[in-house]
């Protein structure tokens, strides 16, 4: 049994707005075991014996069916949230800045968007992973910094989703990989 991190975009704003109770009851028809959601922003913890496309696809699929949107998500395992959220160099909590972590299913869409954020003025990127960056945006800023817009365009859409460093770690705490806990 795999335990998986699955970070949704896009829901409870923008129009897509799903509870938490109903998505976690949709889930019991797939293939997976201890689902538990972290906050309202679509953060679900779960264990499966999928490997992680295998999640992304089943998830994805349930999406579509239940709440009828274009959904897209992006699968951890329990070990890379950890090693995520570890290899941060930025501080979870600051009054002058927040601190981001820039999730993908596509590492070469993320290539692209890394270099492009590289190239604005003022932004401080940090590339963790294959599949995250890490970003910081001034404390009430966040919608107006440059890696935020950049990050919002449609091109990223499919592939990308954002969290802050504070929500990776409960959700770093929340699974627990096998064998642990």
């Amino acid at each position: 049994m795999n335990s998986y991190a699955v970070f949704l975009r896009g829901v409870n704003l923008g129009g897509i707005n799903i509870k938490m109770a109903d998505l976690k009851a949709a889930l019991k028809s797939r293939p997976f075991s201890a689902v538990a959601t972290l906050l309202a922003s679509g953060n679900v913890v779960l264990s499966s014996e999928l490997p992680a496309a295998g999640v992304k696809t089943e998830f994805e699929a349930c999406l579509r069916e239940t709440f009828g949107y274009d959904a897209w998500v992006v699968v951890l395992s329990a070990a890379q949230v950890a090693a995520l959220v570890e290899a941060c160099p930025y501080p979870a909590d600051d009054k002058a800045t927040h601190s981001y972590v820039t999730l993908s299913s596509d590492p070469e869409i993320l290539t692209e968007l890394y270099d492009a954020g590289r190239a604005l003025d003022g932004v401080e990127l940090a590339r963790l992973a294959p599949e995250a960056v890490a970003w910081l945006a001034p404390a009430g800023g966040t919608l107006e910094s440059p890696f935020s817009k950049l990050s919002a365009k449609a091109r990223y859409k499919a592939s990308t989703t954002t969290r802050n460093l504070r929500t990776m770690i409960k959700v770093r705490d929340a699974a627990v990989p096998p064998g642990a806990g």
